[in-house]
């Protein structure tokens, strides 16, 4: 691929300019070198596709924080795709403190460090973790 057929099919996904791949297509002397690319249509349509999916599992959760029967803590585990497991890793508790911290009862009688150490591998602030 020549420089110039890179493709630039721009979804919208650079609104903080971190959404981008690197092609390596051919200059004016043949050789190769990287370019930025902002996508192309097929694989941005995945992309969106999959976003909404996300977000529809997400709002279901939501709406079961809502009704009581999760914590907020499992909509932004939803909300980020981050399993129990995952986030056991980025805080250092257990998979099953961390399952547990999902409920709405445990979630409430969380300490002050151990919502700080959620909020931290959330990438948010304590306050906006009783949020949802």
């Amino acid at each position: 691929m020549k420089i110039n057929d890179v493709p630039q099919d721009d979804a919208g996904f650079l609104k903080e300019g971190k959404v981008r791949d690197v092609c390596y297509a051919t200059d004016e002397e043949g050789k190769y070198t990287q370019i930025l690319s902002v996508g192309w249509d097929p694989k941005n349509e995945a992309i969106r596709q999959a976003w909404d999916q996300i977000q529809a599992k997400a709002e279901k959760v939501r709406q079961k924080v809502i009704s009581g029967k999760l914590s907020p803590l499992a909509f932004h585990m939803e909300r980020c795709i981050m399993s129990s497991s995952l986030l056991s890793q980025y805080t250092g508790f257990s998979r099953i403190k961390v399952w547990k911290d999902r409920r709405p009862k445990a979630f409430k009688n969380l300490s002050m460090e151990e919502r700080a150490a959620y909020a931290e591998a959330l990438n948010m602030d304590v306050d906006t973790l009783t949020l949802i």
